[in-house]
């Protein structure tokens, strides 16, 4: 028996670019696997008349995929789940269609996300195998409360059953990427992108990744990641970004998608993240062969003493040899810093400071505080610091900034710095980062457009290193 089932991804945050909808096209390539028919409404393309689109397709089942909980900017934050209960509510009123939740965001805050919004299923974590057994119980009127990861009503109580099984993600057809979506983030962001692997083995404070994907690397044959990279530069794509938390947790697996991407003889250029530790001049230069043209290091601070706090295994040592590497190769690379964090005091910003002057054609994006998620060593911290607000509703940001220091006074060092640097960018993107990447996309440049940025402030005067 086929369903039609809706699927919908309301993630709204489009800072520095919007982002390809991935986790729901493999949400939507697993149902279609099983005989299913979708539809997927994306609310960064537009924002649809929800009733128009339910009288039309007349769904059977419908998903709505949650990205993103807030931006994680102490300033700033913008919340991305307030139109969910509405949405809930008004789908509810014109169908009797059940709903389904997931997403990386609901994976967090699954319990609190389906009680506000009023769905009656969530599926936490890795949702291809669960969403298909799940359509199929609704489908046969089967028992579904064993369901890997799922969540659900049972007598006025909220139940979220264990993740037990693994998807394997190797087994996965490649994702479908519909043709309107496909021009709208070339034309919006100049990108798409591709997972190689899932799971996160490290153990940084505040991370919620392994709390959505587990621990547990799954990775991808390099042979079937070189395919799809061959897919998309046939789409039209002349950049990719490769979305894995971590591209090189295994050099071994790095190697073999760059050895598959030259055999190939792909042209695309790609960026990612990389962990600043174990990357060798061998394997750099493999990469910059295969295309990569830009690395975001998830760094986080300059002084060894906030690594250690914040659960890092690397030291600044590890961040130097690997930016010079980059250098070396010729590969634009950033680090990204949070400030404020565990460990942070006045002379640790400036030993940040003052190491950051030792990298050569590096650009910094700094953040102020870390945003606290359930189930984070940092949560654990926080409650044994005593602060104010444990207890509280999570879903509304809360940070945590070390006692040694005040919001204002690390935003004053920050601001300090990048007036002596070009290389420091801090906080979200200003108007006129925005006004620039229009001006940088209308011109045909594709990727990430920080290394820009730093160069224009280093035109409008900003004394260089």
């Amino acid at each position: 028996m086929a369903s039609k089932i809706l699927l919908i991804s309301i993630n709204q945050c489009n800072e520095p670019y919007p982002v390809f909808p991935l986790g729901l096209a493999y949400i939507a390539t697993a149902l279609h696997r099983a005989g299913h028919r979708t539809r997927l409404l994306d609310w960064q393309m537009n924002r649809p008349e929800i009733a128009r689109t339910l009288a039309e397709f007349q769904p059977d089942i419908v998903g709505i995929s949650l990205r993103n909980i807030d931006d994680v900017l102490i300033k700033k934050r913008q919340i991305f789940f307030h139109d969910l209960s509405g949405l809930c509510a008004e789908i509810q009123q014109r169908t009797s269609c059940p709903i389904i939740l997931g997403g990386s965001g609901f994976s967090i805050f699954p319990e609190e996300l389906l009680a506000l919004s009023g769905a009656d299923f969530g599926i936490q974590g890795e949702g291809e195998d669960s969403v298909v057994s799940l359509v199929s119980a609704l489908e046969q009127k089967t028992e579904y409360s064993n369901i890997s990861g799922l969540v659900f009503r049972n007598t006025g109580r909220i139940i979220m059953n264990p993740r037990r099984d693994i998807v394997h993600l190797g087994r996965q057809a490649m994702p479908e990427r519909p043709d309107h979506l496909v021009e709208f983030y070339l034309r919006n962001s100049s990108m798409l992108n591709i997972q190689t692997q899932r799971g996160c083995a490290f153990h940084c404070c505040y991370c919620t990744y392994p709390v959505i994907e587990g621990r547990h690397y799954q990775r991808r044959a390099p042979d079937a990641v070189a395919e799809e990279f061959e897919a998309l530069q046939n789409l039209g794509a002349k950049y990719l970004f490769v979305v894995d938390n971590v591209f090189n947790s295994s050099n071994e697996h790095v190697a073999g998608i760059c050895e598959a991407i030259l055999k190939k003889n792909l042209k695309i250029k790609w960026g990612c993240f990389l962990h600043p530790k174990n990357l060798t001049p061998e394997l750099m230069h493999l990469m910059a062969r295969a295309g990569l043209s830009h690395i975001e290091f998830g760094t986080d601070s300059f002084c060894d003493s906030v690594l250690e706090a914040y659960g890092k295994s690397f030291t600044f040592d590890d961040i130097f040899e690997s930016s010079e590497l980059a250098r070396h190769e010729k590969v634009d690379y950033c680090h990204f810093l949070v400030f404020g964090g565990p460990g942070e005091t006045r002379e640790t910003l400036k030993v940040s400071f003052e190491n950051s002057q030792r990298l050569h054609h590096s650009v910094i994006l700094a953040v102020v505080g870390i945003r606290v998620y359930p189930g984070t060593p940092l949560y654990e911290r926080t409650r044994h610091e005593g602060s104010a607000w444990i207890g509280a509703d999570l879903l509304q940001p809360r940070y945590y900034l070390s006692p040694a220091l005040t919001e204002d006074e690390v935003f004053a060092h920050l601001h300090e710095f990048a007036r002596l640097s070009p290389a420091w960018i801090i906080g979200d993107p200003t108007p006129l980062y925005q006004k620039l990447s229009e001006r940088l996309r209308a011109k045909g440049v594709v990727g990430p457009l920080w290394n820009h940025f730093a160069m224009l402030q280093q035109l409008a005067g900003v004394p260089q290193r």
